[in-house]
């Protein structure tokens, strides 16, 4: 065996004892073994940002969730850590962000090791009853695993009701009431019928009262969408009054610890998918009944709390509340309550990556004052056409504003087809992120801090979204890849100074990338190219080499960065024949590529790649229909 294969197969050992003792250490962490343990309960709002009355929003009716606020502490610098559910969620099972697990990806299946079987299973080992009510959307191929481990019930009935006589509990119940479909995409009627029935004429919201944004268009549509959020907003709020007086009517409300949240900012326009403050900071409540105040550890009370958390701590902080005193080894959260409590971040990070059909890249880096976003694919804008969304019929007036030329600096920063390969913002002085300080000389300090720890951050969790998603499947054909990423054959240090390459014209290196051994080093180099504003002549033969790459990722970028800038009917066709591979990942890639580029000469391709999906089940075979469908629908 050579030195590479030994050094290979210790790390793999190594990694291998790591994931695979988690568990047994965690069950001999738990003290508390005389005292009693608190009964936690989530309580997870859907889709939904900080339009709260308990939060000063005026126009928001949510009496319920007021009142649990006047006994609560308010955070006021909660974060997600991504601006969409699935890869929330697994981070929130899990206790560390998607890009770290490799599940970064919108309904991604990638496999994860063992030990990632959501923290739950924990607290059940140690005697809780746990329950979930009812989405689960783990992001992994771990899902059936972690819902098997993790919870004794997981069902549209479940709560703490099913426990042992003076079992405590952990108990999630989600409320889909004010999720996208119903405050965006489903037709008003059924909106009517199944959300606007449930309020009084006194809590149906006027539409010519509702507070618009400045990035929104005053139109009749965009103000009725916009109150039918807030009445989506305040039934979700009669429900959680539901779960709160059933509690209470079971004598429990005193015995729970409370969380509120919502999983990121409202489904909104440029909300929701946005890492923007809009799209990741959330509403977060906390109580604690004061027999239980004491094991907060620091110091607790009513009223708001600045410091900074993020999804990443609320399982460590859950294990810290229940005595645990110690976590598993995979877990990169920090605890902010209980045993377990720790010093305060200073930065909380965001990813966003492919959603649905839609291919993107950007990492964020928000302190308590400012907020840093690399967007790595900053050629494709926030307002990017998808299926799903564009069902709604308020997207149209984005739409029409777009292409009617005439809309604000304000508004123009979500409908404009590319975005800033950085963007900077004051959030307190512009904390609706409108004014971009990314080239200011006066915040060039500011830029460089930020950037700098976005660059640590990247090489301390080894990013696996500096890894192109075909790749990250071509591995986890053999490891899971939040394994392969501790071998040696993943080097994020060299991997992200490619992907800084975007949004640069340093040409001479664009093309060197583009010659490394590394695919995903390749990748980048393809990618940088799309992103010029111009393609030089060298660059551009360099990349009709890579059609025929043995990755597949990179031959798809390499042909989509020719077409882009070329429209060569080679590069389309390079493009177009993916259509036939038996890997769906690979479709998918291809198949957005060719809807963004809506080339009328791909009009038979696609046809017949509509028709090969008409029926076929699975998400990925459900985006692969969405991109189809989107291409076919903008063609005359």
């Amino acid at each position: 065996m050579n030195q590479s294969l030994l050094v290979k197969s210790a790390l793999l050992l190594i990694v291998s004892l790591v994931f695979g003792g988690v568990r047994g250490h965690a069950q001999e962490a738990l003290r508390a073994s005389e005292q009693e343990r608190p009964n936690i309960l989530w309580i997870t709002a859907e889709d939904m940002s900080r339009t709260l009355g308990c939060y000063g929003d005026s126009f928001a009716t949510t009496p319920n969730i007021d009142q649990l606020a006047s006994e609560s502490a308010r955070y006021t610098h909660a974060f997600a850590t991504s601006p969409v559910c699935s890869p929330s969620r697994a981070c929130l099972i899990n206790g560390c962000m998607a890009p770290t697990q490799g599940s970064h990806a919108m309904r991604s299946q990638i496999p994860i090791p063992a030990a990632l079987s959501g923290f739950p299973t924990l607290l059940r080992e140690a005697g809780y009853y746990t329950s979930n009510n009812v989405k689960t959307d783990y992001n992994s191929g771990a899902e059936s695993r972690i819902k098997e481990l993790a919870w004794d019930e997981c069902s549209e009935r479940a709560n703490w009701r099913g426990r042992k006589i003076n079992q405590p509990f952990f108990s999630v119940i989600n409320l889909m009431e004010s999720h996208q479909s119903r405050s965006m995409v489903w037709p008003y009627e059924q909106f009517q019928k199944e959300v606007q029935s449930h309020l009084s004429a006194s809590e149906i919201h006027n539409p010519n009262l509702a507070p618009l944004p400045p990035y929104y268009p005053d139109t009749p549509l965009v103000r009725k969408t916009v109150a039918r959020y807030y009445d989506c907003v305040t039934r979700m709020d009669q429900r959680v009054g539901e779960i709160l007086a059933d509690l209470k009517a079971d004598g429990l409300y005193d015995e729970t610890i409370i969380f509120f949240y919502s999983d990121h900012g409202s489904g909104m326009p440029r909300h929701k998918r946005a890492l923007l403050d809009s799209g990741m900071r959330v509403p977060l409540l906390i109580r604690i009944p004061e027999k239980y105040q004491g094991m907060a550890r620091s110091v607790f009370g009513k009223g708001d709390v600045s410091r900074l958390v993020s999804f990443e701590d609320f399982g460590p902080t859950v294990l810290s509340l229940a005595g645990f005193d110690v976590l598993p080894s995979h877990m990169t959260g920090r605890a902010f309550l209980g045993t377990l409590d720790s010093s305060p971040r200073q930065y909380v990070f965001g990813h966003r990556d492919r959603v649905d059909e839609i291919m993107d890249m950007a990492r964020s880096v928000r302190s308590q004052n400012f907020l840093y976003i690399r967007n790595y694919m900053p050629h494709l804008g926030y307002n990017q056409q998808g299926a799903w969304i564009d069902q709604a019929d308020v997207r149209g007036e984005f739409y029409k504003l777009a292409a009617s030329g005439t809309a604000s600096p304000a508004q123009n920063q979500y409908l404009s087809l590319t975005r800033s390969p950085e963007e900077l913002y004051d959030c307190v002085k512009d904390p609706l992120n409108l004014n971009n300080l990314a080239y200011s000389l006066e915040h060039e300090t500011i830029v460089t801090e930020m950037r700098e720890r976005l660059h640590r951050h990247f090489v301390e969790t080894r990013d696996l979204g500096l890894v192109p998603e075909i790749e990250l499947w071509r591995h986890a054909r053999s490891i899971p890849p939040m394994q392969w990423k501790s071998t040696e054959q993943f080097s994020p240090e060299q991997v992200l100074a490619a992907a800084e390459l975007v949004g640069t014209d340093d040409y001479e290196a664009i093309l060197k990338s583009l010659g490394d051994r590394d695919p995903a080093i390749r990748y980048w180099g393809a990618v940088a190219s799309s992103a010029l504003e111009a393609l030089p002549e060298r660059v551009a033969e360099q990349l009709r080499r890579l059609f025929d790459d043995s990755s597949k990722a990179v031959a798809i970028e390499a042909a989509n960065a020719i077409a882009r800038h070329t429209g060569d009917p080679a590069a389309i066709g390079a493009l177009t024949r993916w259509f036939e591979h038996d890997d769906r990942t690979v479709v998918l890639h291809a198949a957005r590529a060719i809807e963004l580029l809506a080339n009328p000469s791909s009009k038979d391709a696609v046809l017949g790649l509509a028709k090969q999906y008409e029926d076929e089940p699975g998400d990925l075979a459900w985006f692969i229909r969405f991109s189809t469908g989107g291409y076919l629908s903008r063609q005359d």
